[in-house]
């Protein structure tokens, strides 16, 4: 499959919108290749530090795919798209969250070792008994990611080049797996690497998802405020005057 790249009209920053039946064949087609590739998805959070810091725009400049993982992309993205998806519904086939693709994973050929990075032990260890489940015949190893220093992150390489996964999972938080990812690839072995935030804990079943409803009308950022208030509380009233005052200097610094 040709990937492209798609501008996200207002925010200035790129996508690969893919379906999930898309994202399988690219995923395939990645395995099959055997060599170094990384995934990751695009929100506000995402874009503000996009637009904020170099490291970070680099690795997504440099990923493979970037995901459309948000409402407000996805409208953006539907409305400057030529042409334009038929409806909502087939527009909404372009949001993908981790927890969108993830258990669609045993349709993936030849996909046999799986790497589960990230979160506490009791939600590492669910996920990776969800994941055996969804890919039979899959070896599935995880490795919690609490606590994570410099000591760590070496045992996480040292891990890593051990077991020679074929695919990744990362789910340390943005935006601490994109950091990690931005320092350790080079001396990873060759696998897809895939950042999912807190899909571990939400496969493990230790985090609620949001009804597929709220999704659909973009509200699953008052789901997670209701859930954890103290985490989420500045991503959704604090981080949207950051990301307004990154675009007018964008917007100003272009017209001069």
């Amino acid at each position: 499959m040709n990937l492209v790249r798609e501008q996200i009209p207002v925010l200035g920053v790129d996508a690969t919108p893919l379906t999930v039946g898309e994202l399988i064949d690219v995923l395939a087609a990645f395995i099959d290749d055997g060599t170094t590739r990384t995934v990751v998805g695009h929100n506000l959070h995402s874009v503000t530090l996009t637009l904020s810091d170099s490291w970070f725009r680099e690795l997504y400049e440099r990923s493979d795919v970037v995901l459309l993982d948000g409402a407000p992309l996805l409208w953006l993205w539907g409305r400057g798209r030529k042409p334009r998806p038929e409806s909502d519904a087939s527009l909404m086939a372009y949001r993908l969250g981790s927890t969108d693709w993830i258990p669609a994973l045993g349709t993936v050929p030849g996909l046999e070792r799986i790497a589960v990075l990230g979160a506490g032990q009791q939600a590492n260890d669910g996920a990776v008994a969800r994941l055996k489940t969804l890919i039979p015949g899959a070896k599935v190893v995880g490795m919690p990611g609490e606590a994570w220093n410099t000591a760590k992150e070496d045992d996480a390489v040292a891990w890593l080049q051990a077991f020679r996964p074929q695919m990744v999972l990362v789910g340390l938080g943005m935006p601490l797996q994109e950091a990690v990812l931005q320092r350790t690839l080079e001396a990873l072995p060759p696998a897809v690497y895939c950042t999912v935030g807190g899909a571990i804990e939400q496969l493990a079943g230790i985090q609620r998802l949001a009804p597929r409803w709220l999704g659909r009308m973009g509200l699953e950022w008052a789901w997670r405020l209701m859930l954890h208030p103290r985490r989420v509380a500045y991503r959704v009233f604090g981080e949207p005057w950051v990301l307004l005052a990154l675009l007018l200097r964008r917007r100003l610094g272009l017209r001069r």
